[in-house]
């Protein structure tokens, strides 16, 4: 930590021994103390049994806390991070959404005025006009209307103020040419109704800098307005609907930097005991291995492979050997811009009625998104292929009458001597009928995450009111929600080209009097094409008071969830005539589900999933001569997230592979203490937390699909939040948090170092997948090495092709590398050596494939997102002038510790600790009519990562990584009234 932070957090703590929470403090002397809905009633924070925090708009606007990015920085035991499928993982307590699924839940349950959103694009928008955002922390279930192993997020919007006409209106401008503004009118409608109207525009340049044209990229156009609606005809009747549309179409992007310290071997890609700001070795790719000589050669294509555009064993370079990577995270240097498109509406409403001691509510509404988002898929750009040996030879042939070559030429993926891509096409056609990305003298390539989902949620609950020690909740929930069109596509001009080459050979071969054909589709999509769930759950809780200050809790919930999943993944799978503008009608003869006998279009999958789980509490309030209010619980709960499926896969590639993962359990046992001392000037809340996790939910990724596993695992921690308030106009306000997780017992691969370090393996790069396989013995040590060499080497020295270079030790690995062919190679060794020599892997489809590599215990090892240790501290002083201004200067310093960024917790898993400083003055007029402000967020320009990921064999196993934002600055000003 540096010194000027140091130094920063001593003159903030000044005041304090104990780490503050940042929330809004409320005034002693003021009876509108923070009022929260956590247990679905209207409570004070101080009087809830249960770890939450609450953000009130002002307290967010003080703070610098513009959107669900931003709100970590002020959580314990929370962070938060954009992911590598456009997706978003929010992790509290050690538990976020690792899985990488369309039919995988979230462990952290988003609501949206208490209604629950699934598949929703909320982290995409912008925090304006909070009525309040609560945090709760821990399982949630028995209250709220699904079930969550982590906790909830509640966003609460302001509601129509009945009590008169009210507006607010604010606008800033800063650095990055960010202009930003927002407004609010609330508009009485006579004695009883209320219409509210908001909205807030956002538009600024780019963080990043494109070093190849010179453009700021990574900025932002967005807008979202609300509208709501309330009347209350009596004080016993209260209806309120309101409607959210959000809108952005940026150039934003979903990473901001890929790392990778480069393998020479090309077995590999990236070094696993590195990280770098380099490039992967091209030849490690899906590109680098089918468009190559050797895969060309060995798959009978004879003279052709001249046309190949390079070779494995890098005797011309690779595709990526002058790539620039700069180490600065805001510059990249890269030939396809990213593209960012999002869009929401949501429409809730909620009626509540009270019949004598009962108050009955209704809540439920409508959600529907749409996103896409495009890539360069490896952030830094290839050499140039004006000169290429292959594409030289293929024009010369072309120039010389070759049929074969001449239709490759005229297939649509040149434009003269410039290499095209293929845009991405749900139809599957992409560049065979003329729907390109971009040409130019380099090969591209770009990925596209995209899709459209909707929900419809409905729920009903009846709580009591009664004198008595006796009290109940109960209630009900059923939701639709389906996904259509949840796409994930890898686009790259070598697939093309390979298209091209394939589907003219196939033709020729075939005697077809026309070669103009390719093989579609000519990208990588993993296909979603229809998710749904249905899920319904009944819950309840039951009160008793021993006396006034003692209660006892008890809580069930029965859950429900019936899922579908419709999906596939074509890729280079039919013959297609050149200018066919669907594919999809000839992929009615592609095998979906190669898993299931015979042939379908589609892998279809269907499932439920149901548990019973609940909570019990006891809070007692102790009559405390040194406290004003001093609240001590302590409760038991058992939390559930249900399983899914598994992507379809083809077993004769694969290792065995559920076909579904299992649902996630978890017991949470919590003892906490919320109290008032000095008369309120100070609070201070403190929690301690044990979890008995059982099925956590893992991803990992298999030749280009991901996968989900199950294991066990422990978590404990304290928290502890305070507000300190030593005079009217001085507020400290912070929190601080150690959590501790560890996996219980757990082997899987880690795909960046198959071989597990042991100097007995071979580690094999398939020509034909660029997937990784090895050759292992049964037992280690039991089989030297030179005879596994031997027995590769041999292999390759048969199969010809190329395949003639001996196997060569692979950088940071302890082990020696090849290129085969996996399948052939295994079926080579079974039929060569005894049985029971080396490690095969039996169930893979009559033994055709070797195991995806030697596994590793995680054992003792961290979650990933999980850093030890967070802090978050904030003062401010209100100073009164003359004529009843007041000046208020702030400053918040957040720190959060070391992480890991997948639970392998190798060098490259690992996130550095971080502090963000934020700072600002704002000058107030009198009666809050009028303020401006000066405001810096991020002070010391922290290039803070909050998340990895480490991705495909076939992709060259590069960590893609997520940031915060730069510093920025600006100034503000608004009015109310």
């Amino acid at each position: 930590m540096s010194r000027k932070l140091a130094l920063l957090i001593s003159v903030c703590s000044a005041s304090i021994a104990l780490p503050v929470h940042a929330q809004e403090a409320a005034d002693p002397s003021d009876p509108n103390e923070i009022i929260v809905t956590a247990q679905r009633t209207s409570e004070r924070l101080q009087d809830v049994p249960v770890a939450v925090s609450a953000f009130s708009n002002d307290s967010l606007e003080r703070q610098q806390i513009d959107n669900p990015l931003e709100l970590q920085l002020a959580l314990p035991s929370t962070t938060l991070t954009y992911g590598n499928f456009s997706g978003t993982n929010i992790t509290i307590r050690g538990i976020g959404s690792p899985v990488v699924a369309a039919s995988g839940d979230a462990g952290v349950a988003i609501h949206f005025n208490d209604m629950p959103l699934i598949s929703s694009r909320i982290f995409d928008s912008e925090f304006y006009d909070i009525e309040r955002l609560e945090v709760l922390r821990g399982p949630q279930g028995t209250l709220f209307g699904r079930n969550a192993t982590a906790g909830v997020l509640n966003i609460i919007t302001a509601k129509p103020d009945l009590s008169g006409f009210k507006a607010s209106g604010e606008a800033s401008y800063g650095n990055y040419n960010a202009i930003r503004a927002k407004g609010m009118v609330n508009l009485p409608i006579g004695d009883i109704a209320g219409v509210r109207l908001a909205g807030m525009y956002l538009k600024r340049d780019g963080y990043t800098t494109n070093l190849n044209t010179g453009h700021k990229i990574d900025g932002r156009d967005y807008y979202s307005l609300r509208g709501s609606f309330k009347i209350e005809p009596s004080d016993s009747t209260r209806f309120t609907v309101s409607a959210q549309y959000f809108k952005e179409d940026s150039n934003r992007s979903r990473g901001q930097k890929q790392l990778c310290a480069t393998d020479p071997t090309a077995i590999l890609g990236c070094r696993p005991d590195q990280e770098a700001f380099g490039a992967i070795n091209g030849d490690a790719t899906a590109v680098g291995t089918l468009a190559s000589r050797e895969f060309l050669t060995v798959a009978g294509f004879g003279p052709l492979a001249a046309f190949a555009l390079g070779s494995v064993y890098a005797d011309d370079g690779n595709a990526y050997d002058t790539s620039i990577n700069p180490s600065d995270v805001r510059k990249v240097a890269i030939d396809y811009e990213p593209t960012w498109k999002s869009e929401q509406i949501t429409a809730q409403a909620e009626l509540q009625q009270k019949f004598g001691s009962f108050t009955a509510t209704i809540n439920g509404g409508y959600s529907r998104s749409d996103y896409s988002s495009t890539l360069d898929y490896n952030l830094t750009t290839t050499r140039s292929i004006l000169n290429n040996p292959g594409l030289v030879a293929l024009r010369a042939a072309g120039a010389g009458g070759n049929p074969i070559a001449n239709a490759i030429l005229n297939s649509g993926v040149f434009r003269g001597n410039q290499i095209c891509s293929s845009q991405f096409d749900p139809l599957h056609a992409g560049y065979l009928a003329g729907r390109i990305s971009q040409c130019g003298d380099n090969t591209n390539e770009n990925d596209y995450s995209g899709g459209h989902n909707e929900q419809w949620s409905v729920e009903a609950r009846i709580a009591s009111d009664f004198d008595g020690p006796f009290n109940f909740l109960l209630g009900g929930l059923y939701l639709n929600a389906k996904g259509r069109d949840n796409d994930y596509a890898v686009l790259a001009s070598g697939f093309d080209y390979m298209s091209a080459f394939l589907g003219t050979v196939t033709a020729f071969g075939a005697g077809s009097p026309s070669l103009n054909f390719g093989m579609g589709p000519p990208f990588f999509h993993s296909d979603t094409d229809r998710s749904e769930l249905k899920t319904y759950g009944f819950f309840g809780e039951v009160y008793f008071k021993f006396s006034d200050n003692l209660k006892l809790t008890g809580g069930l919930r029965y859950s429900n969830d019936k899922k579908y999943i419709r999906a596939r993944q074509p890729f280079l799978n039919v013959l297609v005539p050149f200018g066919t503008s669907d594919v999809n009608a000839l992929l009615l003869n592609f095998d979906g589900d190669s898993s299931t006998p015979g042939q379908q279009t589609f892998a279809e999958q269907r499932g439920t999933f149901d548990a019973v789980t609940g909570r019990v509490v006891l809070d007692w309030k102790p009559e405390l001569s040194f406290t004003r209010d001093t609240l001590v619980y302590a409760s038991y709960t058992r939390g559930n997230k249900p399983g899914g499926f598994n992507p379809p896969y083809d077993p004769n590639l694969f290792p065995p592979i559920p076909l579904t993962f299992k649902g996630e359990t978890i017991d949470a046992f919590e003892i906490g203490t919320k109290n008032t001392f000095l008369g309120g000037e100070l609070q201070l809340n403190a929690t301690a937390f044990y979890y008995k996790y059982k099925d956590f939910q893992v991803s990992r990724i298999i030749n280009r699909t991901s996968f989900n596993d199950n294991t066990n695992a422990k978590i404990y921690g304290v928290e502890v939040e305070a507000i300190v308030k030593p005079s009217r106009n001085f507020t400290v306000n912070a929190s601080m948090s150690y959590l501790s997780t560890e996996i219980s017992d757990f082997s899987t691969v880690d795909t960046r170092n198959p071989s597990n370090g042991r100097s007995d393996v071979v580690i094999i790069k398939d020509l034909q997948s660029a997937a990784n396989c090895v050759v292992a013995p049964s037992v280690e040590g039991s089989v030297p090495i030179a005879n596994t060499l031997a027995l590769v080497n041999g292999f390759n020295a048969a199969a010809g092709g190329g395949l003639i270079r001996p196997a060569v030790q692979v950088p940071g690995t302890n082990s020696y590398g090849a290129f085969s062919l996996c399948g052939a190679l295994g079926s080579f060794l079974r039929a060569n050596t005894p049985a029971g020599t080396y490690l095969f892997d039996a169930g893979a489809g009559g033994g055709f494939f070797l195991p995806g590599g030697v596994e590793r215990n995680l054992k003792g090892n961290e979650l990933a997102n999980s850093p030890n240790w967070k802090f978050s501290v904030g003062a401010q002083y209100d100073a009164e002038l003359a004529g009843g201004w007041t000046i208020s200067p702030r400053v918040d310093v957040h720190f959060t510790g070391e992480s890991w960024g997948s639970n392998f917790n190798t060098i490259r898993d690992k996130i550095s600790a971080y502090e963000i400083v934020n700072a600002q003055v704002t000058l107030t007029a009198p009666e809050d009519r009028f303020f401006a402000r000066a405001f810096v967020s991020n002070v010391f320009n922290s290039q803070a990562i909050t998340g990895k990921y480490v991705t495909d064999p076939s992709s060259g196993l590069f960590t893609n990584i997520y940031t915060l934002d730069p510093r920025t600055y600006g100034i503000s000003a608004g009015f109310k009234f």
